[in-house]
């Protein structure tokens, strides 16, 4: 995604599987104050990948934009401002 920001996910309400529509990105487990290290994923040629963190398994959909997620509300906003 050069030339872009990597979007960052989130799962607050702890999803199994969580699909998004990128292959290169950022977990951040929960919402502060319960987040992990905001870890870089990369699915490669895969269309999925695990977080070793919290376990969350991203699965990638090409009929999904980079800041869509289903099911909907995984996409977690950097507050630039902080």
């Amino acid at each position: 995604m050069a030339g872009g920001s990597i979007p960052h996910f989130q799962n607050d309400a702890g999803h199994a599987v969580i699909e998004i529509g990128v292959k290169e990105f950022m977990c951040v487990g929960a919402s502060a104050p319960f987040d992990h290290p905001h870890v870089f994923l990369d699915m490669g040629a895969d269309a999925e990948k695990v977080c070793p963190y919290c376990s969350t398994l991203y699965r990638y959909s090409s009929k999904l934009k980079a800041a869509e997620t289903q099911p909907t509300g995984c996409i977690y906003l950097v507050d630039r401002a902080a």
